[in-house]
């Protein structure tokens, strides 16, 4: 992973310090709150619905040992809300049926961040020195700036991988971070680079979606697509450029983000993303690129051209690690032993086949854990099992994990002779769970729980779905499946993009749920982009676990051979599934939404 130098550090130390000054000074009355207010948002400090949340940058997902076990202390020692804050949540959302608010945690994001929920203001100065000791921060992970740039968790062990993206990725990050033309856009902007074949980063999901590629003379560029994005108007990015010359990378995105800057809607939030005006623009926003590219390149002279000795410089930083510990294991040894482990333990042999993937290296594997499971929502850790987490890394994975889109860790390291330990040792973690990609392995929002935008929870939904699904043989013959939750059309859980997705809405002060079938991230599995569709009309929370189980009804009842459920929905069409939804209503629930 990325190797910070001395200027990271001591920028960092330097940020910490001037935030401490800033929160000091709105302490004593001396900055006002219309003043604070940005500057903490610029550092990842948000206001929620009961307390604070502070969302920490884990740049493209790659996260070291000590890093996790900072994260791990921040959960333990400030994740705490006061005792009147945290009374006045439990009885707030009890009156919705909440019983559990999960203290003392950290919650992984599809951006491949970190957020904590409860960490009190007072205390966010220590936490911003702490994150500083590991390298970490919380800059630019809000606000309407460029957010945390996001590529594949298997980035740069992938086996069809053109180019490791990383380095592109870390060149955006340093340019990026503190712009000071694009640190106060219209809307936020966020940016995913693929670098394989496969698109695993969800680019067309993007402001900016980057696919690194090779022309037919071998030379390296990107595909670029502008103006993707979830929320209210789900679109997809449009292609405006087929290549582009990786050099140039940063001229063009400056090409792009200024014209955004000068033309996106600021009277009107709602529509103030890039999506909408590359829409309403279309080809004209495009040249309007396109001519403020050449006139970076050819009259300012490209000032952003990157040499080749700068991405040598930082490419370098990118070293695999060294595994002293197992290089002299015979690979047909360790490949023996791993079929002979698997004949004796089924259990491992499943989790073989669904969480461990292919490595550039044949020797290695990378290894996703599960952060799925009963009792804790989607994507949750706590501090004793962030420590957990640390020592899993650096006994079998180099010190080194990648927290994923989907809310999971993967440990891109591990020799083989060392999966059945790995194995072993997670279990009793309870991250080997072996639902990766399957139904239960979910991606979901904090939703009304925590957050002040959504309109309806996630969180009982997630858990509910999770309890009825317990039997891994069950899941198995269901299938893949994509399953994303939002508590809000803000789409933090990327309902759009599931196979099957559920959104929260409020009607009349309640929590109701439309649930969407047929959405694709881009990847192998799930085809094109493209947003699910509506089935039916709202449902209760009650109702939503035996619709979802009508709709995975009808699918086993209609599939041919093999087929999964993205492709028996395209196929089948939705009709069939909306009236298993219907058919699945509540009386009493339709009752309460005609009144």
């Amino acid at each position: 992973m990325y190797q910070y130098t001395e200027f990271d550090t001591a920028f960092l130390n330097q940020r910490a310090a001037q935030f401490r000054d800033q929160l000091e000074r709105w302490q004593a009355g001396k900055l006002p709150e219309d003043d604070f207010r940005p500057l903490r948002l610029q550092n990842g400090w948000y206001v929620q619905r009961y307390a604070p949340m502070l969302r920490v940058a884990i740049p493209y997902g790659e996260v070291s040992s000590k890093q996790i076990r900072v994260l791990a202390r921040i959960a333990r020692e400030y994740d705490e809300p006061e005792a009147e804050v945290f009374k006045a949540a439990m009885q707030g959302q009890g009156k919705l049926g909440t019983t559990f608010l999960p203290t003392h945690c950290a919650h992984f994001t599809t951006r491949t961040n970190v957020q904590f929920n409860w960490i009190p203001l007072s205390k966010s100065a220590d936490v911003m020195e702490l994150l500083a000791s590991a390298n970490l921060h919380g800059i630019q992970t809000s606000g309407n700036c460029i957010r945390n740039t996001t590529t594949d968790a298997l980035a740069g062990v992938a086996i069809d991988e053109i180019v490791d993206p990383r380095p592109y990725a870390e060149i955006l990050r340093q340019w990026t971070t503190l712009h000071p033309e694009f640190a106060f856009l219209p809307r936020k902007f966020k940016i995913a680079i693929s670098g394989a074949q496969e698109d695993r980063a969800a680019t067309g999901w993007h402001d900016v979606g980057l696919h690194v590629l090779k022309n037919e003379a071998g030379e390296i560029g990107f595909k670029v697509f502008v103006g993707g994005g979830m929320g209210r108007t789900p679109v997809i990015g449009t292609v405006i450029r087929e290549f582009l010359p990786w050099n140039q990378i940063m001229n063009y995105i400056e090409a792009i983000v200024r014209v955004y800057n000068e033309l996106g809607r600021r009277d009107n939030k709602y529509k103030a993303r890039i999506k909408i005006l590359v829409k309403a623009e279309g080809q004209a926003y495009i040249d309007a690129v396109e001519e403020e590219f050449r006139q970076i390149v050819e009259v300012d002279g490209g000032p952003h051209t990157i040499p080749q000795a700068e991405f040598d410089r930082v490419a370098a930083c990118f070293v695999d690690p060294v595994l002293p510990e197992i290089a002299d294991v015979k690979p047909s040894d360790a490949e023996q032993a791993l079929v002979e482990n698997a004949a004796r333990h089924p259990a491992f042999a499943r989790w073989l086949s669904r969480n461990v993937h292919q490595h550039r290296n044949p020797q290695l594997r990378a290894v996703t854990l599960s952060f799925k499971r009963t009792g804790q929502a989607p994507g949750d850790a706590s501090g004793d099992q962030l420590d957990a987490l640390a020592q899993l890394m650096d006994t079998y994975s180099a010190g080194e994990a990648r927290i994923t889109h989907d809310q999971n860790v993967m440990l891109p390291w591990v020799h083989v002779s060392q999966l059945f330990a790995l194995w072993q040792n997670a279990r009793a973690l309870g991250v080997a769970s072996t639902n990766v990609a399957l139904l239960t392995d979910m991606i979901a929002c904090p939703g009304g729980d925590f957050c002040a935008l959504a309109n309806a929870r996630s969180l009982p939904i997630a858990e509910a779905i999770t309890q009825r699904y317990q039997d891994l043989d069950e899941l198995d013959d269901i299938g893949e499946i994509d399953l994303h939750i939002s508590g809000c059309i803000n789409s933090c859980g990327h309902h759009h993009s599931g196979h099957i997705g559920i959104l929260g809405v409020d009607k009349d002060g309640k929590e109701w749920y439309q649930v969407t079938l047929g959405g694709s991230d881009g990847s192998t599995l799930s085809g094109d982009n493209q947003a699910g569709k509506v089935i039916g009309p709202s449902f209760s929370a009650a109702e939503v676990p035996d619709v979802l189980e009508a709709v995975l009804t009808t699918y086993r009842d209609l599939r041919e051979p093999g087929e999964r459920f993205i492709d028996a929905v395209r196929r089948i069409g939705l009709d069939p599934f909306k009236e298993a939804g219907k058919g699945a209503r509540h009386p009493a629930a339709q009752e309460a939404e005609v009144a």
